[in-house]
């Protein structure tokens, strides 16, 4: 079956690319987060529009074709919201992650291309059984968390929070210590944690690897993924963790338990701001004061010095070469690292 579908990323904890399963329809009231399901490509969207492989390589659309992603939600503040719980009687669904994150648009940005239209062909099964994310995800015993945090968090997507941790990873990694890398919320996508192996990070983990297409879920349930992705982290045996919140803490992708979960092994935290009122508005609504904030807010004097004015923080952008010796300063000094 390795050619007759697009194997999107979400299929990378399974085994659906190397072993046969059969292909069946099933009524709406027994669909459910996380199912791998077929779809036809009716519209291919954009001719900018690409697939991402379960290796991380992007893929074209040729026409005609037929891929296997995951059902699940998106509620992006900045491109597309969709859930396959409005998906309708005609079984139309859009891709709205290139990840394989598969369900109704319900809502776009005016500079969004058109995305991509499916047309729901079936659920993947085998012996009579439906096949979800879950049934792929490895077991881990839970042990408590120990690791040192560098947390990263942002005020929107596309703030800045993979670029910053890809360069503080490079610092701990060229000093000799052992870095895992993880992003515990967001929606599916696997390029920003490969960005972080790329780096140089021993390991990578993400809410994929515990059976999520998304970390919109259930809430008392997510608190049991995050104990099994923490323990998944605590087993790498790290120096240190880089750890991604997703997206923004104020949007339903659970980055506020996430935070809870990590707080007592926080050593630092960088905030990458789209604006400095953002870095305000975060700061109340979470309690959190961050180390260094950096990102778009950072990229001129004007934004640095509304940011250290507002809300009394330093202000750095890390991506200037010329800032790297400070940034050494600031994280051997909270972590106790020396860089």
């Amino acid at each position: 079956m390795k050619n007759q579908y697009i194997h999107t990323s979400l299929t990378r904890i399974s085994d659906l690319a190397e072993k046969d399963f059969n292909v069946i329809q099933l009524p709406r009231d027994q669909w459910e987060t996380g199912d791998y399901v077929v779809c036809k490509i009716l519209d291919p969207g954009s001719s900018t529009l690409l697939l991402e492989l379960p290796n991380g390589r992007m893929r074209g659309i040729i026409g005609g074709e037929a891929i296997i992603g995951a059902l699940g939600e998106r509620y992006a503040t900045l491109e597309a919201t969709g859930t396959w719980r409005k998906v309708g009687e005609d079984l139309k669904m859009s891709v709205l992650t290139g990840a394989g994150l598969l369900g109704k648009l319900t809502s776009k940005s005016a500079f969004m291309p058109n995305m991509m239209e499916l047309l729901y062909i079936g659920h993947a099964k085998r012996n009579g059984k439906k096949l979800n994310m879950q049934d792929f995800v490895k077991p881990f015993k839970n042990i408590p968390f120990t690791t040192p945090v560098i947390l990263f968090v942002g005020t929107s997507m596309s703030a800045g929070k993979t670029t910053s941790a890809r360069i503080v990873t490079n610092l701990f990694k060229s000093a000799g210590y052992t870095v895992v890398g993880a992003k515990l919320t967001g929606a599916g996508r696997y390029k920003d944690i490969l960005a972080i192996k790329d780096a140089g990070a021993d390991a990578v983990i993400d809410f994929v690897d515990v059976g999520l297409p998304s970390s919109i879920y259930p809430r008392e349930a997510f608190r049991d993924k995050l104990q099994q992705l923490l323990s998944e982290i605590e087993h790498q045996k790290a120096d240190v963790a880089v750890i991604e919140i997703g997206a923004s803490p104020l949007e339903p992708y659970n980055g506020d338990l996430a935070i809870n979960a990590l707080r007592k092994q926080i050593k630092c935290i960088i905030l990458a701001a789209s604006d400095p009122y953002a870095v305000h508005g975060l700061m109340k609504a979470f309690d959190l004061i961050p180390d260094i904030v950096t990102g778009v807010a950072s990229n001129t004097l004007a934004g640095k010095d509304l940011v250290e004015k507002l809300c009394r923080v330093k202000a750095l952008n890390i991506i200037d070469a010329s800032t790297t010796d400070e940034l050494k300063r600031i994280l051997s000094e909270k972590t106790g690292f020396t860089l």
